[in-house]
């Protein structure tokens, strides 16, 4: 059995029906604070549940562990940064601990794929010409952002448990900024977000310089990623950090690529224009992903064009409400300020 956490989300929702498509057994462990919930599936079980109070016994008959649950963007990240350490890094600790002694006391190797993330190598220090060249693994990682600097941590933790337990097996995929259609629809991640403005106003907004670098990964790329690192030898990824993207863009020339995308295959005119208000370029990051390729074979390849294109045919159609833009399960950020359910969380 396989145990994703945060497995209704965003990845979640994408990855699990894969899995079951493989033939795994399935357990997820999700607060299931957004609408989406897994299909039913006979060897499926959902466990509504909190990784912060996370229950020994959610890991029977578990031989592997993919853990994506926890905040997943800076805006989440600074509005509840309790909330945000608690469910990143604590949480973290504690079920690497759980999974650990599971490992050791069964004599089996337990996998544990954690959701890292690229922005590890952003930094708000002030740049120098080694801050803008291209990150790899070995690169320094030391960033200052709430969200970015809970994953760093929770990696660091990750690989200090594995240190003492050699059948805990780590691997750290820190992946690109993800698009794409999903199941639990996300509207605030760049593709998708100029996408949606580009088919409700005809028009993409770039603010600052529009000069930032970001790493770019179609959701289905990254599911494919934990399978590959499910699959492969263990000695090749255990206490391993891997690069997870097909492509780094810059703002404005993404935000010119898709337009361009939607006016050779739909037909529709948008404009492009930057909002000079504030020359910032942002949090700017240019990653590599060749070590993934070299040591496992495995190679983002999955553009933006498909993934712009299902999600207009999708707006055009209807499937994600009349009016999605309104519509704040859409949004992580809008969602918890909305939701009651997370008011004594936030209250801490």
């Amino acid at each position: 059995m396989i145990l994703v956490t945060g497995g209704a989300g965003y990845v979640g929702s994408v990855l699990v029906p894969e899995l079951l498509a493989l033939g795994e057994s399935v357990r997820v462990v999700d607060t299931c604070w957004f609408p989406h919930r897994p299909p039913e599936h006979n060897k499926l079980e959902l466990i509504v549940g909190d990784i912060r109070h996370f229950e020994a016994a959610w890991l029977d008959g578990v031989q592997a562990v993919i853990h994506l649950a926890g905040l997943s963007n800076d805006p989440t990240a600074d509005f509840a940064p309790g909330l945000n350490a608690e469910a990143n890094v604590q949480a973290t600790r504690t079920l690497a601990d759980l999974v650990a002694r599971k490992a050791e006391r069964e004599a089996m190797d337990v996998r544990f794929l954690f959701a890292s993330t690229c922005s590890v190598y952003h930094t708000n220090a002030q740049s120098t010409e080694a801050d803008v060249q291209p990150k790899r693994e070995d690169s320094l990682a030391a960033p200052t952002a709430n969200y970015s600097k809970t994953k760093r941590l929770a990696e660091i933790e990750l690989l200090r448990v594995a240190e003492q337990a050699p059948r805990f097996c780590p691997v750290l995929l820190r992946k690109g900024t993800i698009f794409g259609r999903a199941p639990r629809m996300r509207f605030d991640l760049v593709v998708n977000t100029f996408t949606l403005h580009a088919w409700h106003t005809r028009k993409l907004t770039v603010h600052g310089s529009g000069e930032a670098w970001r790493p770019l990964l179609h959701i289905r790329d990254a599911v494919d990623a934990y399978l590959y690192c499910l699959a492969a030898p263990i000695e090749k990824v255990r206490a391993q950090g891997f690069n997870v993207l097909r492509k780094n863009y810059r703002a404005l020339e993404l935000a010119h690529w898709v337009a361009e995308i939607l006016e050779q295959h739909r037909g529709v005119s948008i404009s492009v224009k930057r909002d000079r208000s504030n020359e910032s370029g942002g949090r700017s990051y240019y990653v590599l992903a060749d070590k993934i390729e070299k040591q496992l074979g495995f190679r983002a390849e999955r553009g933006t064009t498909k993934a712009v294109l299902e999600i207009w045919d999708g707006l055009e159609a209807g499937e994600f409400g009349e009016r999605p833009y309104d519509n704040p399960a859409f949004f992580n950020i809008r969602w918890f300020k909305e939701q009651s359910v997370l008011q004594p969380e936030l209250a801490k």
